[in-house]
């Protein structure tokens, strides 16, 4: 369940970001498409590290909005692996928003998304073990 209430992790994120006119919808709020992107760039960027190369986006998780983006806001995208497999990952994302003349932050959403490492050809590949 999604707890807006909460606060925003302590971990550096992996994007940051400020919602611009240009991605709004027709009603003026920043439009749910750009912010999946936004998150699946986050998880995209740590599924590339994790599996030192490619990596493709093969599920998303059900996705909730609490509350809209307006333009100026600053986003904050945090992604962590929460589950790995042979060759794909659970990466887990959090997206939080700050209002350009506050401090005070948001959770906008959260979904799961499941990347496969992929190798030149596209077919899935062994992720490497980690060693650190």
């Amino acid at each position: 369940m999604l707890d807006k209430e909460a606060h925003m992790p302590d971990e550096i994120p992996v994007i940051r970001t400020i919602a611009m006119p240009a991605d709004t919808n027709p009603n003026g709020d920043i439009f749910g498409g750009w912010l999946m992107s936004q998150m699946d760039l986050a998880a995209g960027n740590v599924a590339a590290r994790r599996s030192r190369g490619r990596a493709a986006t093969v599920a998303v998780e059900a996705m909730s909005f609490l509350s809209p983006v307006a333009v100026g806001d600053e986003v904050s995208l945090f992604a962590r692996v929460a589950k790995m497999g042979r060759t794909s990952m659970r990466i887990e994302v959090e997206a939080w928003r700050r209002a350009r003349a506050s401090e005070q932050t948001t959770k906008v959403t959260e979904a799961v998304f499941t990347f496969v490492a992929i190798d030149e050809e596209g077919r899935p590949r062994p992720i490497p073990v980690d060693e650190g």
